[in-house]
């Protein structure tokens, strides 16, 4: 039985994800996989991933991935990073592209408009580096971790959901934004926890160990 799967669709850094797993859960069954059949097996689901959506609708699409991770989002332990928390929405900006319609919302692109700092100095867009995480509400997910520690992002857009209830976390750049969704079985980020450290490890550990309505 595989405890962790941690779904390959051809985008993002699998390997660092997987040697976070395998420092924080060191008796769990690690695969990275692009199985569907192992996919719809596993306990647990890990959805990373790096670059633009349509080529991640396009990858899962090809691969035969989307059903099982479809299946997997409504049914067990789901993590989304960064793509695999953009692709659970209804549509995205990027490349005008349908995501998988999980959750309510769509993603949108950081506004020119509105990329400037406190003293008027233009913000960068993609958004990379260090920032403060500010938790929405007491989630298993959280434990061990304080109040705006910091993580690590990057991006270009960023989520904006219909339903206020499943904000997990906030961060600022330079707008207030949301950076983590949770609902249900499903726990998902925009940073990358793998790059963030004590408190990333301390996420991936909380994940490999959460059982959602316990």
């Amino acid at each position: 039985m595989i405890d962790i799967a941690i779904v390959d669709y051809g985008m993002g850094n699998l390997r660092s994800v997987q040697k976070a797993f395998e420092h924080v859960a060191p008796s769990a069954s690690i695969m990275v996989t692009s199985d569907p059949d192992s996919v719809s097996k596993a306990n647990r689901i890990v959805v990373p991933g790096q670059g633009a959506m349509r080529n991640c609708i396009h990858e899962l699409e090809t691969r035969g991935l989307r059903e099982a991770v479809i299946e997997a989002a409504t049914s067990k332990p789901y993590l989304g990073i960064c793509l695999g928390l953009q692709m659970l929405f209804e549509e995205s900006e990027e490349g005008n592209v349908k995501g998988l319609n999980i959750l309510p919302g769509k993603v949108v692109h950081f506004p020119a408009s509105k990329m400037k700092s406190a003293d008027g100095q233009k913000l960068k867009v993609p958004h990379m580096g260090w920032n403060q995480v500010h938790q929405m509400n007491k989630h298993p997910l959280w434990q061990g971790i304080g109040e705006d520690s910091r993580f690590y992002f990057v991006h270009s857009y960023y989520v904006e959901t219909t339903d206020s209830a499943s904000i997990a976390a906030q961060s600022q750049y330079p707008f207030p934004f949301t950076c983590a969704i949770a609902k249900d079985n499903i726990f998902a980020v925009q940073f990358h926890p793998e790059k963030s450290q004590i408190a990333g490890l301390t996420l991936l550990s909380n994940f490999a160990k959460w059982i959602p309505h316990s």
